[in-house]
């Protein structure tokens, strides 16, 4: 088991008669500049395997506005590691496709699966109420409608747009287009809550593979990303999304359209200082074992597909049994 030792600008997991020392922010080689890393995984787990060892180790020491202090006024949480990262997924539904040591399990996927996918929790959106959420990621992109003050329900708002409608509009249409895209930042807004979206946009892109056949192809860009717990589960309804549309595309087109790769794209890409102590036994397994395969269930496991069945059978009753992160 790895201690966590803090010692200046520091971060050390001693471990017996080695120790692996994070980068200090203060690194001579590039002082003052956040590194931008790019990782590159055949699937989903081998991806986010390849992204938290990365950021360990080449991330740099940055503090938090949530790292908690003492009476004193002293930190007690160790400064966060961040980086800017891009991770390039070759097929998002390559199996193993579901890591079994992100901190959660199938129900959990499939939760949040459904809430980007299907909008089963946008009744939750009520900027106004402190129970509530101030926004979901499938309530910004099918029914858009930025307004001067999201605590105000009788301020006024634009008209509602379904920018997802228009992308496989504009997809069917014009395949070749680069502007399929949609967003959900609302600077009239969102820069005075206190939770705005850390997504902020899809880029969709059609290509014509050897076949002649259509290849959709997925960015997204966040300015702001939870590595250790939200980054797997963001992925894998984000390229859930992507199925859907290649779908609907296929449909409205009359012509086959793929699925093709994921980029994903995070201006910050961090992992709390007060995460450390829960991920260091996953870091453990990641550096020592390097065959992510080891770490990651297939999709049609039978205890993931009653796991996931069972959810569903569940949601169905009850949309809101479980309550998952907008972020």
């Amino acid at each position: 088991m790895f201690g966590i030792v803090v010692h200046r600008d520091r971060l050390i997991f001693a471990a017996g008669a080695w120790a692996l020392t994070a980068r200090s922010d203060k690194s001579p080689d590039r002082p003052g500049q956040i590194p931008l890393l790019v990782v590159r995984g055949e699937n989903l787990p081998h991806a986010w395997d390849q992204a938290m060892v990365a950021l360990w180790e080449q991330g740099v020491n940055v503090r938090t506005e949530y790292d908690r202090r003492d009476a004193e006024g002293e930190f007690i949480d160790p400064p966060s590691r961040d980086c800017t990262m891009v991770i390039e997924v070759a097929d998002p539904f390559g199996e193993p496709r579901i890591h079994k040591n992100f901190p959660g399990g199938p129900e959990e996927l499939e939760v949040y699966r459904q809430e980007v996918v299907e909008g089963i929790h946008d009744h939750w959106v009520d900027p106004t109420d402190r129970d509530k959420w101030t926004y979901t990621y499938h309530q910004r992109l099918y029914t858009y409608s930025p307004t001067e003050d999201l605590d105000d329900p009788k301020a006024a708002r634009l008209r509602t747009i379904n920018q997802m409608e228009y992308i496989v509009n504009k997809a069917a249409a014009t395949h070749y287009s680069r502007r399929i895209q949609a967003i959900t930042w609302m600077p009239t807004a969102d820069p005075q809550t206190t939770d705005p979206p850390c997504l902020q946009r899809l880029w969709f892109r059609l290509l014509e593979d050897a076949e002649g056949e259509l290849v959709l192809n997925l960015n997204t860009h966040w300015r702001s990303r939870d590595a250790y717990k939200a980054w797997f589960m963001n992925a894998y309804a984000l390229t859930d999304l992507l199925a859907k549309v290649a779908r609907q595309i296929s449909e409205k087109a009359d012509r086959p359209v793929k699925v093709g790769r994921y980029v994903d794209i995070s201006d910050s890409f961090h992992l709390y200082g007060s995460y450390f102590a829960e991920f260091e036994p996953e870091l453990v397994k990641m550096r020592d074992n390097p065959d992510y395969r080891t770490r990651a269930w297939p999709s049609d496991h039978p205890a993931v597909a009653a796991m996931i069945e069972e959810t569903r059978s569940r949601l169905k009753e009850n949309p809101d049994y479980m309550r998952s992160s907008p972020a």
